[in-house]
């Protein structure tokens, strides 16, 4: 991460669709390269691995497809914490789950707007950011958590979800390989959880650039503060569980 520069990786086979993009980077500040297929993708990225902070990908491309460079990304020990937005044109729902199980970090149907795509990059580099520094401190967390041998947490707010989840990553082995997933899983406790946002609706927001305020609202909605999320964590000589 380039903390005051951040560095996107676009990846779309259609020049069109890249300019489109590159025009509505522009006035980022943010360091963009691009990529015309998915294989020139992965070359890039495996060459690179710490290099890119957020992927913008194409599903639809000839030879090695947009799934298929995701898939790549979320099998490599570094590449799998970056954050992919995934951009097509297919807009049904059984392949937006699709492209979300694969591990996208969000799913952008087209044609979008500047807006849409921008808010969605905003927080896709903070969950990055947030990432890496927790990253910076894991080996004092991971001693730290070798005497623990067990604890109980509760939360409400996304921001607690994430914090959360950085921390416990560390008491894991490798804490690259299941931060991402105890994120998705603690974010999603809050959201779908407690907060009932739907894909759907959380979608809609995020086109009009309401979803923040509508996750403030909801938090002290009286029909949702009384609502939390409890994490239990175990260390024994089996493993560890969350």
């Amino acid at each position: 991460m380039h903390d005051a520069n951040p560095t996107i990786l676009v990846v779309d086979d259609e020049p069109f669709n890249v300019d489109i993009l590159l025009e509505y980077l522009e006035d980022t500040g943010y360091t963009v390269e691009t990529a015309q297929d998915g294989q020139s993708a992965w070359d890039l990225l495996e060459a690179s691995p710490d290099e890119f902070d957020v992927v913008i990908l194409d599903r639809m491309m000839p030879g090695l497809n947009g799934l298929q460079v995701l898939e790549r990304i979320k099998q490599h020990p570094i590449l799998q914490s970056v954050p992919v937005i995934l951009q097509t044109a297919l807009a049904a729902k059984e392949e937006i789950l699709e492209g979300l199980q694969a591990g996208a970090y969000y799913y952008l149907t087209k044609p979008f707007d500047e807006q849409m795509l921008l808010s969605v990059l905003t927080t896709a580099i903070d969950d990055r950011r947030r990432y890496l520094r927790a990253l910076e401190d894991s080996d004092t967390a991971s001693r730290t958590f070798g005497l623990m041998r067990e604890a109980s947490f509760s939360f409400r707010t996304l921001s607690s979800a994430r914090d959360l989840a950085t921390m416990l990553a560390n008491a894991f082995p490798d804490p690259r390989r299941v931060v991402i997933g105890l994120s998705e899983l603690l974010v999603n406790a809050v959201e779908h959880g407690n907060l009932a946002i739907t894909y759907e609706e959380k979608s809609r927001l995020r086109e009009e650039d309401r979803w923040e305020d509508e996750v403030a609202k909801r938090l002290v909605d009286p029909a949702y503060t009384d609502r939390e999320v409890s994490v239990h964590y175990s260390r024994n000589a089996d493993g560890i569980r969350v």
